[in-house]
């Protein structure tokens, strides 16, 4: 993936270097809902279901997952605003897999969030009818990227997102509409948009958000070296989001690229205390604002794989929840990802 500004989202995999740190993992036994993972067979990625479920059974004790829209298996043929849900089938098939028992107990992509262009009204149900038909009863929610931002090698060109977007009311409609179906919206944006997703979730009051990543803090380009005043100006928006009671946030995706921590640049792996003490304002600052029941922990494998791995991931993410309460440990971990996704309701067969 490339364009004339040479943007890449993706730092690649290298298990070699991986290896070089190993822990076990902490309170094994505390039930994990991994609420934002992909799948793909990328040109010298692939990430199925055999790679997944290695990272699930490495010591933790995921019980569940949501699957998140990552442009993965596309339809070759058809009408455009419709090949979008070759990736539900894709993964459908995988959730279905796995439901039936044979290969452990984790429920991969117990819910599943879709793409769906929500400003294209005259094709939106047509679009909505074939995901859900597609995803077998497990349709969650739909998410279109708005990230971006004026420096051009911050922007990802395959999800076509644009100044302003968020403030189109034709977007706005599309997610009202969302809620009208008892569907709700992923919301991936930087942090320097904060304000406005907060005027769009004001908006839409009825449909469910959930807001990515912590809400992409960067890093890197005109953000590099600038951590005190990137972190002061994402406080700032996540306080004026957390007054929109129809908004979550998922903590997780701090090893991407655009964040800017360099994890994968390290030595040697970072261990989950570095990691701990690494996003510790982010995950105190979060937590104190949204409150326990209104946030989940996110792998956003395979992607942040890259930075570290999984069982150090959660470790760290445990670490960082080791002052909470039993009952806000059980919201973080899990059951706000299983009210904020319904994972209660089974799939129709």
């Amino acid at each position: 993936m490339s364009n004339p500004h040479g943007f890449n989202p993706f730092t690649m995999v290298n298990p070699q270097w991986l290896a070089l740190h190993h822990e076990e993992a902490i309170d094994p036994a505390l039930p994990i809902i991994d609420a934002h993972h992909h799948l793909w067979d990328r040109p010298g990625w692939r990430y199925l279901l055999d790679e997944l479920l290695e990272d699930f059974n490495a010591g933790h004790n995921i019980v569940a997952s949501v699957y998140v829209q990552a442009w993965a298996m596309y339809r070759a043929q058809g009408p455009q605003w419709l090949r979008p849900v070759g990736e539900t089938e894709f993964v459908n098939g995988f959730a279905a897999m796995s439901a039936s028992g044979n290969y452990g107990k984790p429920r991969v992509a117990a819910g599943i969030v879709a793409y769906a262009d929500l400003r294209d009204a005259d094709h939106l149900d047509e679009v909505l009818q074939a995901h859900a038909h597609a995803a077998g009863g497990r349709l969650r929610g739909i998410r279109q990227i708005t990230a971006w931002d004026d420096e051009p090698g911050l922007n990802n060109p395959e999800a076509q997102a644009a100044p302003g977007m968020m403030r189109d009311p034709a977007l706005r409609r599309g997610l009202a509409e969302l809620g009208r179906r008892g569907l709700s919206f992923d919301a991936w944006v930087y942090h320097t948009q904060l304000g406005d997703l907060a005027q769009m979730a004001a908006a839409v009051p009825e449909t469910q958000i959930v807001l990515n990543h912590f809400g992409g803090p960067l890093g890197i380009g005109p953000y590099a070296g600038k951590g005190d005043a990137v972190f002061a100006a994402w406080s700032r928006g996540i306080r004026e989001l957390a007054r929109c009671p129809n908004v979550s946030l998922k903590l997780g995706g701090l090893g991407l690229r655009v964040i800017g921590q360099h994890l994968a640049q390290l030595p040697a792996p970072p261990s989950s205390q570095y990691l701990a003490d690494l996003w510790r304002p982010y995950v105190q600052t979060a937590i104190e604002v949204f409150g326990a029941k209104r946030c989940m922990f996110q792998s956003n494998f395979p992607v942040d794989k890259a930075s570290y791995s999984y069982t150090v991931g959660w470790n760290a993410f445990k670490r960082l929840a080791g002052a909470a309460s039993d009952e806000e440990r059980k919201y973080l971990f899990s059951e706000t990802a299983r009210r904020f996704y319904r994972l209660d309701q089974q799939p129709g067969r």
